[in-house]
Parts: structure tokens; sequence; C-alpha cells
């Protein structure tokens, strides 16, 4: 299996959708990998935690 084998989630507190992005089992996720609109939105989300977000939660990928 090749690529991240976890995903971080993180919860909107209000409204608003959630955010997931790839990531290993420790939840670090390769900014590299992502997308400009996608790296934008995790380090907005990493930014407004417990204001916008709750904290991020690690599951493994469902494939």
């Amino acid at each position: 299996m090749n690529g991240p084998s976890h995903e971080i989630t993180y919860q909107a507190l209000f409204r608003g959708p959630s955010l997931c992005f790839p990531c290993d089992e420790r939840g670090e996720v390769e900014l590299d990998s992502l997308s400009d609109s996608a790296r934008e939105n995790y380090l907005y989300a990493r930014a407004v935690v417990g204001v916008e977000y709750a904290y991020p939660s690690v599951s493994q990928r469902r494939f």
C-alpha cells in the first residue's frame, strides 16, 4: 500500500465543513503533497483549533 495510511480530521465547532487530510499514524501531514488550497485549509484549521475547529483526531484511512 502506498501513500498515507491515516487521516487527520478537524471537526467544525459551529457551521461549516469538517476538514480531512492524509497523514501518518502520528498525525503528521506531508505539506508538499497537498494542493495549494488544501495546504491553506490545513494551516488555517491548525491556527484556529479551539475557535472554529475542535482538536483534530487521527484515524486509519478507509479504502
